[in-house]
Formats: structure tokens, sequence, C-alpha cells
């Protein structure tokens, strides 16, 4: 059995901004979404250029990963992401203070490669069972994580989005890195927060198990993130783990949405 990912991929403003600064893309391999920030720091910057670094490490590495050391691989493009904003900040230094987070999933035989900073999130539902794979680096999730307050509590907390760790100019990458083994039928969703400031787990776990294909799923979960009051930009990818024909082609058209497919549209 030869195991591959069939995506979907979609982005939305939301309601109440007037700008999308998420960016996300997918190819056969590849899925990862990115939460720009910094407002009128050009944040939808931060979220492109970081995707658009990922793209291409996915373009330059080899078919065959067997061989390749994807922690390196991950923390060396999460560096060249830091060192393109550094540059863009020191070019242009309306750009200072942007930023954004990074969630991606790379194909590699029977496991995925994770990387994770921020609080975008990865999930997996697997025989009608939801886990998320990743842990905020917020400073909500830190008083959670000592006892200071519930997770009932930290759903509302005025403070929820405040970030401890972001890929950005100021620092150092300091992902969370993993590897996450996976079987046929699973289903996983990597979303900005946009998502999961609206749905909680009991909600995506029923949109996610609904049968339905990925790109109905993703459409689905725009439209009740809007329908929930769309705070935020909405970006979600759903990727079903299928059995694939040992010889048939891997490479999937790359598809980029959200600002990174903006600024490509206008270059």
């Amino acid at each position: 059995m030869v195991l591959g990912l069939r995506s979907a991929i979609g982005s939305d403003v939301g309601r109440r901004r007037t700008s999308n600064q998420d960016s996300g893309a997918t190819t056969g391999r590849l899925l990862i979404v990115a939460d720009g920030m910094g407002g009128h720091a050009h944040g939808e910057i931060a979220s492109a250029t970081t995707v658009s670094a990922f793209t291409e490490m996915d373009a330059r590495l080899p078919e065959d990963l067997s061989d390749v050391d994807l922690d390196a691989e991950l923390n060396s493009v999460l560096a060249d992401a830091t060192d393109r904003l550094g540059q863009r900040a020191s070019d242009d230094p309306e750009t200072r203070g942007m930023g954004t987070t990074v969630v991606s999933l790379l194909l590699t035989g029977e496991q995925l490669a994770l990387a994770h900073i921020g609080d975008s999130r990865i999930y997996r539902l697997r025989a009608g069972e939801l886990d998320q794979l990743t842990h905020d680096h917020t400073m909500v999730q830190q008083l959670v994580d000592q006892g200071q307050i519930t997770p009932e509590e930290a759903a509302h907390h005025p403070r929820r989005s405040v970030l401890m760790r972001a890929l950005s100019t100021d620092h150092a990458p300091e992902p969370d890195l993993d590897r996450i083994d996976i079987a046929e039928g699973d289903r996983f969703l990597l979303c900005s927060d946009g998502v999961t400031a609206v749905l909680d787990d009991d909600a995506l776990r029923q949109e996610l198990g609904s049968g339905t294909e990925p790109e109905d799923v993703v459409a689905r979960l725009i439209e009740l993130s809007n329908d929930g009051g769309g705070p935020d930009n909405i970006t979600a990818i759903v990727a079903d783990v299928v059995d694939v024909p040992a010889d048939a082609p891997q490479a999937q058209h790359l598809r980029v949405a959200g600002a990174a497919a903006e600024i490509a549209t206008s270059n």
C-alpha cells in the first residue's frame, strides 16, 4: 500500500476584517497554513513569504524523502523564512514587527512530519475520534498548563490571542517538530484561529466526520465560522489519507489561498 493525500484548501477574510492576512498552500505532500499578524505592519506579507519558503523547499526536495533529515529541513526553511522577513523589514521599515504563525505537514512514507509555531492548529480524525496534534503557543494556554485557568475559561479569555511564540523578525524560530503515524482513512485539518475561535471540538468532529469530500468540508467550515461572527480571517485545509496505486504520479498541482494567492495574482 502506498499512502497519499487528497486535500482541499480555502480561505476567507471573515466578517470583521478588511483584508486577509492568512495564507495557505497544498501540494501532493505538503500542507501549510500561516496566519499573519501585525495589522498595519503587513501580516499578509509575513504569511505569504513563509508559505513561499515552504513551497520552494518542497519543490527542491527529492521525491523519495526516506534519506532526508526532515527536522533539519524544517528548521532550515523556518530560518530561511525568518531571514526573508528580516530582509523585507530592513528594506521597508513599515513592515517591522510583522510575523506569522505556521502549521505544516509533509508526507513521507507512512508518516507526516509536523512543524508548528503559534496558535494555528492541526487536528486528526481517526475512527471518529478527534485529536488536536498541536499545542497553542499562547499566554492563555500557558495559564491552562499551569492550572491557573480552565480550558473553558481559556476559550473566552480576553487575551486568548496573545502569542508566546511566532515566526517573526525579532528572534530565531522555536518550532515544535513531530512525526505523526498515518493510516488510510485518517482525515487531517490545518486551520487558522479564525476557525477555532468560533467552532469547538464537537463542531469540528461533526463536520470532519460528515463523510463529505474535503472540498465540501472546507467550504462548510468557512461558512460556519462566518455564521458564528467571522471575527478573524478563516483558512482551512482538509486532507484525507488515501491508498494510491504504486504507479500513480505523485506530483500534485500547487494550490495557494489567502494572501499568498492575492499577492501572487497582483505580481
